[in-house]
């Protein structure tokens, strides 16, 4: 079986937690899509229910959805419970039966590792986010580690990953790959209404720590008093809510930002913003920079491991700055809100990454990921 043959193509079946907003979520549903517009046989099988998806799924993908979080009143029919669910998932992925399995992130490749033990069905497992500095449990961590050798193959995003996994599985189970840019809706599309009136900057991710929005709001704060006619846009939504809320009633700022929540389609609002900042701790290949560059955005972010020193040239695509360092924030903040033609350079140097990580390019590195693996199956 060769993916270049039209007659028979790799039935390909995805593993997430779930399809609500989030940028492995995107990612999966765009691959998914991608796939079964060029005749692939493809399944998602998510661990929550479809009414908490958020993104669209072709009508000729197999949705399974499988409710794994049972509330057990015992540790002992806890395990009893989740064996259980352990055999159904296997029963239903055996009953599609694909060709390869790819799961995403963690939790879901541990999960996958335990349902397909003792199959031939070959497991490709996916980090989303650079696991150097994502915490998770020390029992996690274990079964991780215990685990993942068990996989066919351990995709990571950047390089500067390739040295954490190589502790975990052998090289030879490493692949690079990382996200593509989504094809973008067209700029005269754009019908964002809650946009402010003059110049912005746009922020887009879950409302977590790891973001870093607490950093942009104080960079903006003191940006704030010399730029009195710019606004910043927060979009996400997540558990720090409260907490960048109350810091920007602190700092006097709470006019002057806006955080409208998830928002369909993002690119309406990268289209309008005059500044795009990643303030990010850690990532692990940023959807929402690469999206914002697409759109022709000229963006700051945060030198932070991993993904963005792999997209931004500093100072030919965008600007990179320490991370957690509010004055350096602040200062490029500035430099590109007081100089418009430096920011119009930067948005036409940003629009290359639609050719650097082109969802073709990219798609077809996972083709011929999947072809090796097929091969070796042989």
């Amino acid at each position: 079986m060769t993916l270049s043959s039209p007659q028979i193509q790799p039935r390909i079946l995805l593993a997430i937690l779930s399809l609500s907003a989030g940028g492995a979520e995107r990612v999966v549903s765009e691959m998914a899509n991608w796939w079964a517009s060029r005749g692939h046989e493809v399944a998602v099988l998510t661990l929550w229910e479809p009414e908490h998806d958020h993104y669209a799924l072709a009508p000729k993908i197999h949705r399974i959805s499988i409710d794994f979080w049972r509330k057990s009143r015992t540790p002992q029919q806890y395990i009893a419970d989740h064996v259980r669910l352990l055999f159904r998932i296997r029963k239903t992925i055996q009953a599609f039966s694909p060709d390869v399995v790819i799961s995403f992130i963690d939790l879901i490749n541990i999960i996958m590792i335990a349902t397909l033990a003792g199959t031939n069905i070959p497991l490709v497992i996916s980090e989303r986010i650079d696991p150097r500095y994502h915490a998770i449990s020390c029992l996690r961590s274990f079964a991780r580690r215990m685990s993942y050798p068990f996989s066919s193959t351990l995709v990571v995003q950047t390089d500067s990953v390739v040295g954490w996994a190589k502790k975990i599985v052998p090289v030879s189970k490493i692949e690079v790959i990382p996200n593509c840019v989504r094809n973008m809706p067209g700029k005269g599309d754009s019908s964002a209404s809650e946009v402010p009136d003059g110049p912005f900057i746009l922020a887009v991710g879950r409302l977590d720590r790891q973001k870093g929005y607490d950093v942009l709001i104080q960079a903006f704060a003191q940006v704030k008093k010399t730029h009195v006619q710019w606004n910043l846009v927060i979009l996400g939504e997540g558990p720090e809510r409260s907490n960048l809320w109350r810091l920007t009633e602190d700092l006097g700022i709470h006019d002057a930002v806006s955080m409208p929540g998830v928002v369909k389609e993002p690119a309406e609002w990268m289209y309008k913003a005059d500044l795009f900042v990643l303030p990010s701790r850690y990532e692990g290949f940023p959807n929402a920079l690469l999206e914002a560059m697409a759109c022709g955005c000229a963006v700051i972010a945060a030198d932070c491991p991993s993904g963005p020193a792999e997209i931004i040239r500093h100072g030919v695509n965008g600007l990179l700055v320490p991370r957690e360092n509010i004055t350096a924030l602040s200062t490029a903040m500035d430099r590109l809100m007081q100089d418009s033609n430096t920011r119009q350079r930067l948005s036409d140097q940003a629009l290359k990454v639609k050719e650097t990580f082109s969802q073709g390019e990219i798609m077809n590195r996972w083709n011929a990921l999947i072809q090796k693996i097929l091969d070796r199956s042989k």
